[in-house]
């Protein structure tokens, strides 16, 4: 079994969650809850079941909306090279997404992300050089526009990450990083300069992991 603690902070509000996981043979099964569960005494807000299997399935369940969430995975192989297939499939909003992925070699892939009827799709190529720095362009086709992002590895496990969407205008700023003994951490800032020159917005994220 294992558990995990998530604390958010950010100027506006802060939150925290929890996951507890536990193997069934293939099978996880895993309970999700908010802080928004325990507030003002027990509730069903904000809590979530699922099962998954790893790398074919997976199937959440939001208790307080009863709306189930299905993922299918799969990889087949076009000219000697892995294709990530994955089917996500929301029955509340009636919500149907396709993502696909072609691995060329460990520094090069193209990813697409679709939604069905909506004529809206992503295509994105990744690029990682000399397994430190990676880049990112995205083309999305609906909005006709172009998002960057490039991501570094820095201080061994720590990643800086910058992203820009040209569509918004929105930049953001990004400092990730995992340790044994004080579990991950994730530091943002974002700012979109379309608007009058404002205070970035700042978030903080802390992740603990248990085995149980």
């Amino acid at each position: 079994m294992k558990a995990s603690l998530k604390g958010r902070y950010d100027i506006d509000k802060s939150s925290a969650a929890a996951t507890v996981v536990v193997k069934a043979g293939d099978v996880r099964l895993r309970a999700s809850l908010t802080d928004a569960t325990v507030v003002k005494g027990p509730s069903l807000n904000g809590l979530a079941l699922a099962v998954e299997k790893p790398g074919f399935f997976i199937i959440d369940y939001n208790v307080p909306k009863k709306d189930v969430r299905f993922q299918f995975m799969n990889t087949i192989r076009v000219a000697e090279k892995p294709l990530n297939l994955t089917y996500i499939h929301s029955r509340g909003d009636n919500r149907t997404m396709l993502d696909g992925s072609l691995v060329f070699d460990s520094a090069n892939k193209v990813s697409a992300n679709h939604v069905v009827g909506s004529g809206n799709c992503k295509l994105k190529y990744t690029y990682v050089h000399q397994g430190v720095t990676t880049y990112e362009p995205s083309y999305d086709l609906a909005k006709n526009s172009w998002d960057f992002a490039m991501s570094r590895r820095v201080y061994g496990d720590d990643v800086f990450r910058a992203s820009y969407q040209t569509g918004s205008k929105a930049l953001g700023l990004e400092w990730s990083g995992n340790s044994k003994l004080n579990g991950s951490f994730k530091i943002s800032a974002s700012l979109n300069l379309a608007e009058e020159l404002k205070m970035p917005k700042l978030c903080a994220e802390s992740t603990w992991d248990f085995e149980m």
